[in-house]
């Protein structure tokens, strides 16, 4: 089955892991709606990057922990689909926004709990809930955990708990869509030198130094790293891969 005439929309494509994982998508033949929370003008970049793969592409507005905006957010999607690509259902949903804390359990507010779960749960659940009347039979979701949902480190408690709260989600998509051939995958990435959470993993040469160390390949990751496996998943060279934990992380804590 080709990719060819099929779509995916990911979540937070204007930087980072999920730039990378809609230029990935395209050089798949793909054509790929991207969101940005702030970044307009990183997202229409991106936006110039697919079309000049020759794929079509398009960037909206959204912050992922509104729930109360899902249903209008929905609406000019699906007007926006029709415009870029023809189409009034896509292929393959990326839920990739997403926002750092550190803190340790002690210091973690209610307010800074309830930001995290919003944006990297109930978020995730609720646009996934939204979004599968437009998703084609067939199709797939991949969302994002991280490695600290399998390890930890201290001050991530409630990011890395709602990452495995995504897991558990995933698995749960995975069977209840089964009926609809529409598979779900969460992809797990390491820590990664992006300027998510300020930039430390890329910044703190501390931080690096220890993560490099502890990882097998020997170096902490890149944002080049991520989203060719994303976007294999949404490939039909990954038609039999499905309810699983993909970790891209080097072989770190191995």
């Amino acid at each position: 089955m080709s990719t060819q005439n099929k779509t995916a929309l990911v979540t937070g494509g204007s930087r980072g892991l999920g730039r990378d994982m809609a230029l990935r998508l395209a050089d798949k033949g793909l054509d790929v709606i991207l969101t940005y929370h702030s970044h307009a003008d990183q997202a229409e970049e991106v936006v110039g990057l697919i079309e000049a793969k020759g794929r079509k592409a398009a960037a909206l507005q959204l912050d992922t922990s509104r729930v109360d905006t899902f249903d209008a957010f929905f609406a000019d999607f699906t007007s926006r689909l029709q415009e870029t690509t023809g189409r009034d259902k896509f292929d393959f949903l990326v839920n990739n926004a997403g926002t750092g804390l550190y803190a340790p359990v002690q210091q973690t507010t209610e307010e800074d709990f309830d930001r995290i779960v919003d944006i990297h749960f109930k978020g995730v659940y609720f646009l996934t809930q939204k979004a599968l009347p437009l998703l084609n039979d067939g199709g797939g979701i991949v969302n994002v955990s991280s490695g600290l949902a399998r390890f930890s480190y201290p001050g991530s408690s409630a990011y890395a708990a709602a990452k495995g709260a995504t897991e558990v989600f995933t698995r749960y998509l995975a069977r209840e869509l089964g009926e609809r051939k529409i598979r779900a995958n969460i992809v797990a990435p390491g820590a990664i030198a992006t300027d998510f959470g300020g930039g430390r993993v890329r910044d703190d040469e501390q931080i690096n130094r220890t993560i490099s160390q502890q990882t097998a390949l020997g170096r902490v990751g890149e944002a080049e790293d991520i989203g060719g496996v994303v976007a294999f998943l949404c490939t039909d060279d990954a038609r039999w891969v499905n309810g699983q934990r993909i970790e891209v992380s080097g072989g770190i804590h191995l």
